[in-house]
């Protein structure tokens, strides 16, 4: 059988593979924090037809003769470069301006009671996720969650690594750069609600994505971690070791170019084709070699 018609199969998967990755660009195209992925590809193994041959005094030396069977997927990355802020002007609506993640926990008690703080211990049974969407609520108990009710993690009123709430009576809130919010109460006095934190990575592409804007940390990320070996963050204040500046009232677009995007496709596309034509021309050679014997 011709080796071209397996060349063109793994051209033609490769491909494929290419445009679901732009597809997914593409319909996130509006989705905050969304960071692009990317499809590179790599040669597969060489055959050796016939080995290279060093120089002699009376002929120089001759290049090996290998031919190429096909291609594979080499990588598929998240591009985490900075996407450009959406004013919107809402005080919980947060844009991370450098490096950095918003903090997310799960399976955390909060205590709802007047005055109470609510304490985290990150080597409890906390399952953390990291984000770069900063479209932020409050429950019922005045605690800041994101879409999904997970709790945004920082330093709360009491200095510990906890949950960050604004009290009930509270007439306003605001969120400085450095992730301090602060409220009025109802004596119009401003006082300190807690500051948001950060975690850093120093490879942020090699999270992973868990859907709803989230990640997870993996194996491979570079997290800066609480204390060496434990697989836990280290919550930052923003604007402090190269961490970010938190805007307020703006949210981080999605990264994803739509003109790069739709040539991508186009390449994409005709990539594909032309694989389906080595096929269709393979089989063509194959078909002659069967009607030489009539």
């Amino acid at each position: 059988m011709l080796r071209s018609m397996y060349s063109g199969i793994a051209g033609m998967k490769g491909f494929q593979t290419q445009l679901d990755v732009v597809g997914n660009n593409i319909a996130n195209v509006n989705t905050s924090g969304y960071k692009k992925g990317r499809v590179t590809f790599q040669d597969m193994m060489s055959q050796t037809v016939q080995g290279a041959s060093a120089p002699t005094d009376v002929r120089g030396g001759i290049n090996a003769q290998q031919v190429g069977l096909g291609s594979s997927i080499g990588a598929i990355d998240n591009i985490h470069t900075q996407g450009n802020r959406q004013t919107t002007n809402r005080v919980l609506d947060l844009a991370l301006e450098g490096d950095g993640m918003f903090v997310f926990g799960n399976n955390i008690t909060a205590d709802p009671a007047v005055g109470a703080t609510t304490d985290v211990d990150l080597n409890g049974d906390v399952n953390l996720s990291y984000s770069r969407a900063g479209n932020m609520y409050l429950d019922q108990n005045g605690y800041v969650v994101n879409a999904q009710g997970q709790y945004l993690l920082g330093e709360n009123s009491g200095g510990a690594t906890g949950l960050i709430r604004i009290p009930e009576g509270a007439a306003s809130f605001s969120i400085q750069g450095n992730g301090v919010v602060n409220y009025i109460d109802e004596t119009g006095q401003t006082e300190v609600a807690g500051q948001i934190q950060v975690a850093k990575f120093s490879n942020p592409g090699g999270l992973e994505k868990i859907g709803n804007n989230m990640y997870r940390a993996s194996v491979n990320d570079g997290m800066i971690e609480d204390v060496p070996g434990s697989g836990l963050p280290e919550l930052i204040e923003p604007e402090t070791e190269g961490t970010a500046t938190i805007v307020s009232g703006s949210l981080e677009m999605s990264n994803v170019d739509l003109a790069e995007e739709f040539t991508n496709m186009i390449v994409s596309q005709r990539g594909f084709q032309a694989n389906t034509r080595i096929i269709t021309t393979s089989d063509e050679i194959l078909q002659e070699l069967v009607n030489l014997k009539r």
